[in-house]
């Protein structure tokens, strides 16, 4: 991906101040059950649950944690809620991309006084352990994003919410924060939602790439806030003969929304073997790639028979080496997937791989019948 665009990288009291990833909430048909599958098969440990036990009559809500990662699973307790009605229109998928901050209401008004359209004002959230301040905007299609100051609360996750023991996983899978989020959106929408977060959220356009192969394409940009903690990768199907990957998560997302989830593992051979054992799919790389690898980047100081073995991909930017690879769809629906990513100093998002990552899921595509 080539830098294309920059925003200011200085402060400037137009823009919110953010902390990073707070929490991603995913609505779901059935928490528990989603629960189990992040614990056993991802590595998470379910550490706090709220619902009719805590007072919530219309939802529950499960909290999984691995390292730095927070997920918020939360399901509907019948079928006129909000919460079902996104279930049965998007499928199991993410609603909330949340931030953490020092000062929400100065946050809030700051990206609404920029354009956000306001979800929820800022609320306490007060319990004896504490209190928390939370407010809500809206993004794009039905994503939101929240605000979340947590400085004064020594709870599980949020008023409501009671902690669980002994709900860790067995099988940790050494995943260790949000590197990125990628997000799928309808042809012609890109540049409005790259305005959408440069002119809300003060964030700039790092990078741009436009892919294309016999069958399909895309456009993509990448927006990431001034310090780089938050990275939002943006992209658009682009005019062929066939139908991208892009298209197939739009017909059976309905609309935009999250693509993808990129988590940082510290050794990612360890890390994707161990998701193999716990029977993770993970698309497949051709031998080809690999055997061009050294040709492309020269000289590489990895463990090639793994790699080769495992489908990770190489890339090499100006500052170091990324390696990365992506699982199959998580849920029934071909949409929300999961990217597993070490950095080995890169910055880039794998421009050199796109082509293979997109050829790799064209295969998955044409088994599918959606080519």
């Amino acid at each position: 991906m080539k830098e294309q665009y920059s925003c200011s990288l200085s402060p400037d009291p137009r823009y919110p101040e953010l902390k990073g990833f707070d929490y991603i909430e995913f609505y779901v048909g059935n928490a528990a059950q989603a629960a189990h599958f992040y614990q056993s098969a991802l590595g998470f440990n379910v550490t706090a649950q709220a619902g009719l036990e805590t007072g919530f009559k219309d939802l529950v809500s499960m909290v999984l944690e691995q390292h730095d990662i927070r997920l918020l699973l939360t399901a509907a307790q019948g079928p006129d809620s909000p919460i079902a009605r996104h279930v049965s229109l998007h499928g199991d998928s993410v609603r909330d991309v949340a931030f953490l901050v020092d000062d929400v209401e100065k946050v809030f008004n700051q990206v609404v006084a920029n354009g956000a359209k306001p979800v929820a004002e800022p609320i306490r959230l007060q319990d004896d352990q504490g209190y928390v301040l939370k407010a809500t905007v809206a993004a794009y299609g039905d994503i939101v994003h929240s605000f979340v100051q947590r400085d004064a609360y020594h709870g599980p996750f949020l008023k409501g919410y009671q902690a669980l023991t002994g709900r860790d996983s067995k099988s940790p899978a050494g995943l260790r924060e949000i590197d990125h989020i990628a997000i799928s959106v309808e042809a012609g929408m890109l540049d409005e939602i790259v305005a959408f977060y440069c002119d809300v959220f003060g964030f700039r356009q790092s990078y741009e790439e436009n892919v294309s192969s016999e069958y399909s394409a895309m456009n993509s940009k990448v927006v990431e806030d001034r310090r780089g903690r938050i990275k939002f990768p943006i992209v658009e199907p682009a005019k062929r003969k066939g139908k991208s990957q892009i298209d197939e998560y739009l017909s059976y997302h309905y609309g935009p929304g999250i693509q993808h989830i990129a988590l940082l593992a510290t050794d990612i051979v360890t890390s994707v073997r161990l998701l193999r054992d716990n029977d993770i799919e993970f698309l497949r790389t051709p031998d080809t790639y690999y055997d061009a690898l050294e040709n492309r980047l020269g000289r590489i100081d990895l463990d090639q028979e793994a790699i080769r073995e495992l489908g990770i991909l190489v890339d090499r930017d100006e500052w170091g080496d990324l390696m990365q690879t992506f699982t199959k769809p998580l849920h029934s629906r071909p949409t929300v997937f999961l990217e597993i990513i070490q950095r080995k100093n890169a910055r880039g998002f794998g421009a050199g791989n796109i082509k293979a990552l997109f050829e790799a899921l064209e295969r998955e595509q044409a088994q599918r019948g959606n080519l």
